[in-house]
């Protein structure tokens, strides 16, 4: 049996590469061994990525969402105010912070987390260079968040959850740093009930965000069992024969 260290050590190693790789070359892509496995259906090809971002999103991200991995856009449902803390987890190259950090002007603040400190070198840049100061990356797991009680208006994330070995103790967590009343918004991959088990075996799917995906009711579940009430699951759309895309939401109780 795989264990969480290994999980999170693939998925580390995969994500930390693609970084080098945008990096070297000023762009990225969300190929087959990222979050677009190649069984994602053939009239879909555009279900990953910066593609997904609407004309106002991606202009205020620029280069920082060239390498997006991401599922959606969650900060288009987020329903960011002036003036509130944001938390990212795992926040990548940083394209939605520094949305985020737009919407929630220069009175608000928000931080992203990230294992990879490549993604996380990538992510400083791009706000240095976009010229954004409301903002912060720090290096820490999404299972033991490096923030206090209560500190965070809204909670968002694009296609990380999945990925975590542990779901249960990342939503706890993410509710531990969420103030009473705040806010979870979220992209990610949720599985069919029917997922086959060759599928959730295969450790190469978890960096392609399928194989540790989690069924809208074991999702709804786990929001309940961490502290959040009033969840909500909307699917948007297909990205594996096994698995869709879904915007999930919640409230801090």
């Amino acid at each position: 049996m795989t264990g969480p260290t290994d999980i999170r050590e693939t998925v580390r190693r995969r994500y930390a590469e693609s970084a080098r790789q945008i990096a070297l070359s000023g762009a990225g892509s969300c190929g087959p061994g990222c979050c677009a496995p190649e069984t994602r259906p053939p009239d879909e090809a555009d279900v990953f990525g910066a593609s997904l971002y609407p004309g106002e999103e991606a202009a205020a991200a620029g280069a920082a969402l060239d390498g997006s991995l991401g599922c959606g856009v969650p900060t288009a449902v987020a329903d960011l105010r002036e003036g509130e803390t944001v938390l990212d987890l795992g926040s990548g190259a940083g394209g939605d912070v520094l949305i985020s950090a737009r919407r929630v002007g220069p009175s608000g603040r928000v931080i992203g987390l990230d294992m990879t400190a490549e993604m996380l070198e990538l992510a400083r840049r791009h706000a240095a260079e976009a010229g954004v100061t409301n903002v912060e990356f720090r290096q820490g797991y999404l299972e033991d968040i490096p923030l206090p009680d209560g500190s965070v208006d809204v909670v968002i994330s694009n296609c990380v959850i999945n990925l975590a070995a542990d779901k249960d103790l990342v939503l706890t967590e993410a509710a531990r740093v969420t103030r009473v009343g705040g806010r979870f918004a979220v992209s990610d991959v949720v599985a069919d009930v029917d997922m086959d088990e060759a599928t959730r075996a295969d450790l190469a799917a978890y960096t392609g965000c399928i194989a540790g995906a989690l069924t809208e009711q074991d999702y709804r579940d786990a929001l309940v069992r961490a502290g959040w009430t009033d969840v909500q699951v909307q699917p948007t759309h297909r990205v594996h024969e096994h698995a869709r895309s879904a915007i999930i939401r919640a409230v801090r109780g």
